[in-house]
């Protein structure tokens, strides 16, 4: 097993969800043990994204993938930025379902897609999930998240 693999992950200070003032609560956060397989990740890769399609399968996984690999479609939905301004998209389909819950990617072993970068590692990312608070989803809804035709080409 992996060393950045502990039976036990916790969160780290990046999948803290309240708010402030001036921003809203997050939406995705990464335990410590993930946060260490990005980076890990990203010093052999280069820059990444996260994309989770909500198909059946590894659609249902977050799958990490270079940054420009993936081609993010008009209605995904950014959830937010994870470490090394790694972003986090999401089908729009699939943000139906979860948009009332704070996700945390976490890292488990065992063999997940092919396609994602973490795979011949034999440890795969998935998501661990919380219900917001009545109060994070008032305040996310005036704060919608971007998509992908507003991030543009």
């Amino acid at each position: 097993m992996p060393q950045h693999i502990s039976s036990s992950s916790t969160a780290s200070a990046s999948a803290a969800s309240s708010g402030s003032a001036d921003t809203p609560p997050a939406r995705i956060g990464i335990t410590d043990n993930a946060a260490v397989l990005l980076g890990e990740l990203a010093a052999q890769h280069g820059p990444l994204m996260f994309h989770q399609s909500g198909g059946c399968c590894d659609g249902s996984s977050p799958m990490c993938y270079p940054r420009g690999e993936f081609r993010v479609g008009a209605a995904d939905v950014l959830l937010g930025e994870l470490p090394g301004q790694t972003p986090f998209w999401m089908s729009a389909d699939q943000f139906e379902y979860w948009r009332h819950t704070h996700l945390t990617v976490d890292v488990v072993p065992g063999r997940g897609s092919g396609f994602s970068l973490e795979a011949p590692a034999g440890v795969r990312f998935l998501i661990r999930s919380r219900l917001l608070t009545d109060a994070e989803v008032d305040e996310l809804e005036t704060h919608p998240p971007p998509t992908g035709a507003q991030a543009g080409p």
